[in-house]
């Protein structure tokens, strides 16, 4: 599922070439956890990003591959789920994950517009 996605890129102002082509993409996401340590990649045939981060501490996260903005980013447990504030040049910008079942849920916000995402789950050997 990838609900809205093309409305959240444009309001990150990603140019229409780039979001067509996202729009076609099979998107992957690899987390890797250790306690409140997360390592946290999506990767695409296009292009991959990698953010890695404390839970609970506040860091400066470089969004090339994404929108090519900076922000300053904090990821916090909110019961359950992660909940992500980006503070930088978009409003209400951030993401909240949780794993339901053998699923991964994504919500992506920025600027009053959200996108919904579904993974499904992938033992790696």
């Amino acid at each position: 599922i990838n609900e809205n996605f093309d409305e959240y890129m444009e309001a990150l102002d990603v140019n229409v070439v780039i979001r067509k082509i996202a729009s076609y993409l099979i998107f992957d996401k690899e987390i890797v956890q250790n306690g409140d340590h997360f390592n946290i990649k999506t990767l695409t045939a296009f292009r991959n990003y990698h953010m890695e981060f404390d839970v609970g501490k506040e860091f400066e996260e470089d969004l090339v591959g994404v929108d090519d903005r900076k922000c300053m980013t904090m990821v916090n447990w909110e019961g359950d789920k992660l909940v992500c504030v980006q503070k930088g040049e978009k409003e209400g910008r951030g993401w909240t994950q949780w794993v339901k079942g053998d699923e991964l849920h994504v919500e992506m916000r920025v600027c009053g517009v959200m996108c919904k995402q579904v993974f499904r789950k992938q033992v790696l050997d």
